[in-house]
């Protein structure tokens, strides 16, 4: 086999296996039908393997094309973090990009996103808007927000990062002062700190199975920094991604998987930012960085 390795027949085989034709195949690379065909059928003499069964209208992989497979997906994903990386480098960004997310995740998540970008784009200014409050892309609050709940509105694009796995969190000391419930149903004689709203904060655990009641609730803030000081002090449970919870030795989990609270994380910009290069730049390599952890 020659030692010279051809990505692009293996670029080939990955299209041809997620779209399941040479035609699809084609159409997403932007090539003509035979030039897929040829690369494929080429990565298949040099292996020496048959990597997929042809059908008239369809192509599916065989057992060795199934085995290739994952090891391609992860070569894809090397590949494309290299190009984005050094897309990154090749660019001269200037200005200023407004980041807008919650408190918690301002503070705990995005400093080590932001510093990688700062080695990408050096001359480029990050300001983060740290907020609890929903911020309007389309009055121009922000130019990228980092949301849980899907916008909308036809103006703004959005892409998903992904679910972030939570839980209940408490203090080591509150558990070992008040007990480590085994059941949900020993969670009613427990403190809760609320945020914000507590009729909406009940709600909003009732839907997750955790009982909450309004005796239950025995403090609470707007800010979920100072809520997450004060379960570090002992005051009582409170919902958190395991990402940042991770973070703090001084805390651990209540009910471990039972209390799953998991969250999806979005990525908004306006339609029209997305459309220049600083902001598309920042948009993309926000979605590739917070992707590759749980956030």
């Amino acid at each position: 086999m020659d030692n010279m390795f051809d990505w692009n027949r293996m670029r080939a085989l990955l299209a041809t296996a997620e779209t399941g034709s040479l035609s699809a195949a084609a159409r997403k690379l932007g090539l003509t039908q035979p030039t897929v065909g040829r690369q494929v059928s080429a990565l298949e003499e040099e292996l020496g393997l048959a990597l997929f069964e042809r059908t008239a209208r369809s192509m599916t992989l065989t057992d060795a094309g199934r085995d290739l497979l994952t090891d391609a997906r992860a070569m894809g994903d090397a590949a494309n973090r290299i190009a984005m990386l050094a897309y990154g480098r090749g660019q001269t960004l200037e200005g200023t990009v407004r980041i807008t997310a919650s408190d918690m995740m301002s503070a705990y998540v995005l400093p080590d996103t932001l510093l990688k970008l700062r080695a990408l784009a050096p001359r480029l200014r990050v300001d983060v808007i740290a907020s609890n409050d929903v911020r309007d892309i389309l009055k121009r609050e922000a130019d990228i927000a980092i949301r849980h709940v899907r916008p909308d509105q036809s103006d703004l694009i959005a892409r998903s990062i992904g679910d972030a796995p939570a839980n209940l969190y408490a203090s080591k000391g509150y558990l070992a002062a008040r007990g480590r419930p085994a059941q949900l149903s020993e969670l009613e004689q427990h403190d809760f700190i609320s945020m914000g709203d507590d009729t909406l904060f009940m709600q909003a655990m009732h839907e997750r199975g955790i009982p909450v009641r309004a005796e239950n609730l025995r403090s609470g803030s707007t800010s979920g920094i100072t809520i997450w000081e004060m379960v570090r002090k002992g005051f009582g449970i409170f919902p958190m991604s395991q990402d940042i919870a991770g973070q703090f030795d001084d805390v651990e989990p209540v009910l471990g998987e039972v209390t799953d609270l998991s969250f999806p994380v979005w990525l908004v910009t306006h339609r029209d930012l997305h459309t220049s290069r600083r902001i598309r730049l920042v948009f993309d390599l926000l979605a590739e960085m917070l992707g590759e952890r749980e956030v």
